[in-house]
């Protein structure tokens, strides 16, 4: 994404944020990469759209050293997205369902949805362009036909939108919380309530920018409701339904009732080991459902488990 002197109006998207007491002090280029939720973005390229007047405080451009006081409103306009020379790739797909309009796969674990600034390859962007050719323009050059996203290591459901109606009709339904979206995933220890609802707000961890965390800082509400399928002393078994989706939603929410996911390697209660036998957190995307952006039918799709996590819950089974 290069600098770009467009007024802010047209730029690719515009967000804004309005400084408290607390933030006042801090230089605009450290709070904007701290608190921007953009994969690949660096500090360096922070900069550099300030420099540009992508950036303004209060309607006026200022310096990247500029300090921060409180009442300010930032404005950013985010470019459009170079072509990153991202390449279509003969990798293959578990496709669920697809048509003119739409596409569904099970993404296996390990495979990084969308390209990013350093990571071109191998991703379900490039198997996606091989095998459709025509996938909808909406979300620029980076991430072309995908409306929302699981993590690398989850597994799972996730949908695709061939052309730009598909894609608008799939996006407003998911800011809708219309769309249906059910996971699997196995916990540390013993959830006591059959089923209950997490509703807090998440935004980017201060002290980490890599990290999400509950908190009223610059957050986004966040609503997750989980069902007890299966306990195992230990560890328990749940469904869990989105009602947003906030990016580590599932994974920043159980660890902060003090459930955290099974084989994280960042959430879990020990980043340096694995508590189960996985290359990643036990999180399985196992049901999608969404109204047809085009004949309006609603459409429901499962995906089993994936064998590794079906071989983790037998072994628990079998103690």
């Amino acid at each position: 994404m290069s600098s770009s002197n467009l007024p802010l109006e047209d730029h690719a998207e515009l967000l804004e944020w309005r400084i408290g007491s607390e933030e006042a002090g801090e230089r605009i280029d450290k709070y904007i990469a701290d608190n921007l939720d953009m994969d690949g973005v660096s500090r360096t390229q922070v900069q550099e759209w300030i420099k540009s007047g992508a950036a303004v405080v209060n309607g006026k451009p200022v310096k990247t050293n500029y300090k921060l006081s409180a009442g300010d409103l930032i404005a950013l306009g985010i470019p459009e997205a170079e072509n990153a020379d991202i390449e279509p790739e003969d990798i293959p797909l578990e496709i669920v369902y697809e048509d003119s309009d739409v596409i569904v796969i099970n993404k296996p674990r390990g495979m990084v949805v969308h390209p990013a600034p350093g990571h071109s390859s191998g991703t379900v962007v490039n198997a996606l362009m091989f095998h459709c050719k025509d996938l909808s323009g909406i979300n620029g050059m980076l991430r072309p036909g995908i409306v929302h996203r699981i993590d690398k290591d989850t597994t799972g459901l996730l949908m695709a939108a061939k052309n730009d109606l598909a894609h608008v009709s799939l996006a407003e339904q998911l800011k809708e919380h219309s769309v249906t979206r059910k996971y699997i995933a196995l916990v540390h220890g013993n959830v006591p309530h059959d089923q209950g609802t997490v509703d807090a707000p998440i935004g980017r961890d201060t002290h980490d920018r890599k990290l999400f965390t509950v908190t009223d800082h610059n957050s986004k509400p966040a609503v997750t409701h989980f069902i007890v399928l299966e306990r195992f002393g230990d560890y328990t078994l749940l469904e869990l339904q989105l009602e947003t989706g906030r990016t580590h939603q599932i994974r920043v929410h159980m660890k902060y009732i003090g459930y955290p996911m099974a084989g994280d390697p960042v959430y879990g209660p020990n980043r340096s080991n694995k508590s189960i036998a996985l290359n990643g957190q036990a999180l399985h995307a196992a049901v999608l459902g969404f109204t047809h952006p085009r004949s309006g039918e609603r459409l429901l799709f499962e995906a089993p488990l994936p064998a590794d996590m079906e071989h983790v819950l037998n072994s628990l089974r079998l103690r």
